[in-house]
């Protein structure tokens, strides 16, 4: 893979994935239709799976490549591949909160290596450069010319105080007993894989994820968090977070900076 056309090229895609996504949240409305896991999809999720989907297989036609809204894609038994989330936070989306992003990935052996995570509503835009180092992007943004980035890092956490963030939409009791178990100096909430994003620049120094999420939603923010220094574990035995997984389908797991003191589930 050549790693230097791989940052482009993702980068290029979520920024024109973003654009779309936009044109349609600030339409007058737009359609709400229910999957048959009961999840919402709009045309904002099809439209940027399309133009993704698209750019990807024309860069790279040789890489497996899984995708939340081809339900044909998540028939596949690979260990490297690219995986996309085309619009992360949908019912962000649709009640128009701003918290949803555009996720893009690339993962090698079961580890995602490199991913952009680039939320349109709030002009933030994180991603691993061709290092694998993770950068967020100063706005405003040029699809063809990269602007000023800045590297992020994780935090040094203090596990007296720490900054705790949790799911906007699926935060519950059990995710609640969790962080009960730190001192915690504050607590957020935060849609899609914005929660990764703001481990990795410091803005919080753990994330829990007690419920159900899919590879999709998380590689591209796995990766960054990497890329900052940060990591992500199995909530049951804290073993490292793998990828390629049958039917794509993730454990509970935890996201963190290192030093946090990880309590068991």
């Amino acid at each position: 893979m050549d790693l230097v056309k791989l940052t482009s090229v993702m980068r290029r895609l979520a920024l024109e994935a973003g654009d779309k996504i936009m044109e349609i949240y600030n339409s007058p409305d737009f359609e709400v239709k229910t999957k048959s896991d009961e999840s919402p999809v709009t045309e904002a999720d099809e439209a940027a799976d399309a133009l993704i989907s698209a750019g990807l297989r024309a860069e790279f036609p040789d890489v497996a490549l899984v995708t939340e809204e081809q339900a044909d894609s998540h028939d596949q038994n690979v260990s490297t591949f690219l995986i996309v989330d085309p619009l992360d936070g949908t019912k962000e989306f649709v009640k128009r909160r701003g918290d949803f992003t555009v996720n893009i990935a690339y993962v090698m052996d079961g580890s995602p290596v490199r991913g952009v995570v680039y939320a349109p509503a709030k002009d933030r835009l994180f991603y691993t450069d061709a290092g694998g180092n993770a950068v967020e992007e100063m706005g405003p943004f040029d699809k063809e010319t990269v602007g000023e980035t800045k590297p992020i890092r994780v935090s040094t956490p203090d596990n007296n105080a720490l900054l705790v963030v949790a799911s906007k939409s699926h935060r519950d009791q059990a995710t609640d007993d969790y962080i009960n178990k730190y001192n915690v100096a504050d607590s957020k909430s935060a849609g899609s894989s914005l929660k990764f994003c703001l481990v990795a620049t410091g803005e919080a120094d753990l994330y829990p994820r007690v419920g159900r999420t899919m590879e999709w939603d998380t590689a591209a923010g796995h990766a960054v968090l990497v890329g900052a220094g940060g990591d992500v574990v199995r909530f049951d035995d804290h073993q490292p977070l793998r990828y390629g997984k049958e039917t794509f389908a993730n454990p509970f797991f935890i996201a963190y900076a290192p030093g946090v003191d990880l309590k068991e589930a």
